[in-house]
């Protein structure tokens, strides 16, 4: 973290709560009276229940607390108090703190540019350490944003070879994503971040598979262009979804310029689920996501 990151009036002081827990009646009372007893400003809170009768409760909270890094563990003595009379489970994060990112990608850059474009202009609060790719095309994009490339060929005789040096090229990065990165990754490596590798694929699935899925779709008339970005498990494409988004597209489109829409939404989508997920924003509950944006 920088001097500037722990200067910014944004983050300074601003802590993030993510709580789960059996739901019944005085939960938000009890943790809105252990922030008020510890001095802290609750700015955002959010909460879902997933039976109010007697499902999961989930609550996110944003506080500003003064001196929160020394605070700390202040904090979460407390926390730890209310989990023994209430079953919870915690997680708090300092928003000064800037998550580490690793990139894997091949030959297309749109994904790779959007998330660079939106760490740079203070969108994106993380920090970009590694673009991984079996392909050297996208080098000079990395180059350009001052981020290491690392050239990984991939081959199906290699495949495990290069996923280990991949592994051990990114070390315990906060999160891994697939930025159109056109490998499977082993169920090994999924293990290896639970909830905690995102990727981005186009909407046409299950309906076009193959390699040229916008030929598929413009000869069958597809006016819907669309992308998924989910969190990888180890069952392809079937991991909890983050965020979705679909454009408009008519009789007039080209395959060429459907393929410029997908990339706009690819984009957006993949980019809006990496933030919500830096953002503590994101809950996976079973096979599906809360997001509180």
């Amino acid at each position: 973290m920088s001097a500037a990151d722990q200067h910014d009036p944004r983050t300074a002081d601003l802590g993030r709560l993510v709580v789960r827990c059996p739901d019944r009646p005085g939960i938000v009372a009890a943790l809105s009276g252990l922030m008020a007893d510890v001095g802290a400003n609750i700015t955002e809170s959010q909460q879902h229940s997933s039976d109010p009768s007697g499902g999961v409760f989930t609550l996110r909270l944003e506080f500003v607390l003064a001196d929160l890094a020394g605070r700390r563990a202040e904090l979460e003595g407390r926390l730890d108090q209310l989990t023994r009379e209430w079953g919870l489970t915690w997680r708090l994060t300092e928003a000064a703190h800037r998550p580490t990112l690793a990139v894997f990608v091949s030959r297309t850059d749109h994904v790779l540019q959007e998330l660079v474009y939106r760490v740079r202009a203070g969108d994106l609060r993380a920090d970009i350490t590694a673009v991984v790719s079996n392909h050297p095309d996208l080098e000079p994009v990395a180059a350009a944003a001052g981020i290491p490339f690392h050239h990984v060929p991939v081959t199906p005789a290699t495949k495990a070879e290069a996923e280990a040096r991949a592994l051990e090229i990114v070390g315990d990065v906060d999160l891994v994503v697939l930025a159109r990165y056109m490998q499977i990754v082993s169920p090994e490596f999924c293990a290896r971040f639970p909830e905690r590798l995102i990727n981005i694929h186009h909407s046409f699935l299950p309906a076009f598979v193959g390699a040229n899925p916008y030929q598929a779709a413009h000869d069958r008339g597809v006016k819907l262009i669309g992308a998924t970005a989910h969190y990888v498990t180890a069952e392809l494409d079937a991991g909890p979804i983050i965020e979705q988004e679909v454009a408009r597209v008519d009789h007039r489109a080209t395959v060429e310029d459907m393929r410029r829409v997908g990339r706009y939404v690819e984009r957006q989508v993949l980019a809006q689920a990496v933030t919500w997920h830096v953002e503590d924003r994101v809950i996976v509950e079973g096979d599906r996501t809360i997001v509180f944006a």
